[in-house]
């Protein structure tokens, strides 16, 4: 199976090892995926202003570009992948929307949201399967009790994402159990962590990383792991510390037995 790919900035820059555990893991899995030429930032928050053309384009043009490979387009950040999938429903469903669009990027030929966004996560539930996962695992990482921290962006709008149940998920779950460890279900897993709040108000993006951090510990978790950047970040810097938080990308490398770049990722 082969897909486009849109790294997104974080990844292809200060988080580097994230992206490489991603590829390798990838290829132990018999995933081939393919980067997009000529990629651009996403714009990491989805425009909610109609009137906004301008930080739509980029994300039109990568789904135009896997839609020209005949390719699903896989992604790997949560902020991309919210922010992207928000913009091919946009194509889709808002006629006025998608002109305005294409007479920027391709007026020749519209895009009308026909390619299919896949996050990695989806990808490896729907495409590889966790019970093929738990066949590839060669380090199965046995006696961790894992909490899944999903955010704000995987889930919401539920009608557009369409990822998971977004007051009861299971996908990472899921991942946990296939590559070894415990699931731990804890109260704050899919609330937010003050991420986008951080530079106006440190404080407050303090108390909502602590909160989730000290609930997943109270349910008895001893790491964390997430699928999005800022995410990671947020929690590693403003959390209380008590738990380490990582890429669920690492930690699938790490059970399927491929060597990533460098560590942990201090900064987003």
């Amino acid at each position: 199976m082969k897909f486009s790919y849109f790294p997104g900035c974080t990844l292809k820059t200060k988080a580097k090892e994230l992206d490489s555990a991603a590829r390798g893991a990838a290829e132990v899995l018999g995933v081939e995926i393919e980067e997009l030429d000529e990629w651009q930032c996403c714009g990491a928050v989805y425009p909610l202003a109609r009137d906004e053309i301008a930080t739509r384009l980029s994300a039109a043009r990568a789904l135009i570009d896997a839609k020209r490979k005949g390719q699903d387009l896989l992604t790997l950040c949560s902020a991309c992948h919210h922010v992207i999938k928000r913009v091919n429903d946009d194509m889709k469903t808002d006629a006025d929307m998608r002109g305005k669009v294409n007479n920027y990027v391709q007026p020749e030929a519209p895009y009308e949201g026909e390619t299919r966004v896949v996050h990695y996560l989806e990808m490896l539930r729907d495409n590889v399967g966790f019970g093929e996962i738990k066949k590839l695992v060669t380090n199965p990482l046995k006696d961790r009790k894992i909490g899944a921290y999903y955010g704000c962006m995987l889930l919401r709008p539920s009608s557009v994402m369409s990822f998971d149940n977004p007051e009861n998920p299971r996908i990472i779950e899921d991942f946990i159990s296939a590559i070894g460890a415990e699931p731990v279900i804890y109260p704050y897993r899919n609330e937010c962590c003050g991420g986008y709040l951080a530079l106006e108000d440190r404080g407050i993006s303090k108390d909502m990383s602590s909160r989730v951090m000290r609930s997943a510990a109270k349910a008895g978790a001893d790491s964390i792991i997430t699928a999005c950047p800022l995410c990671l970040y947020n929690l590693n810097e403003n959390g209380t510390g008590e738990l380490p938080v990582r890429y669920f990308t690492e930690l699938l490398a790490e059970a399927l037995g491929v060597k990533s770049e460098g560590g942990l990722a201090r900064a987003c």
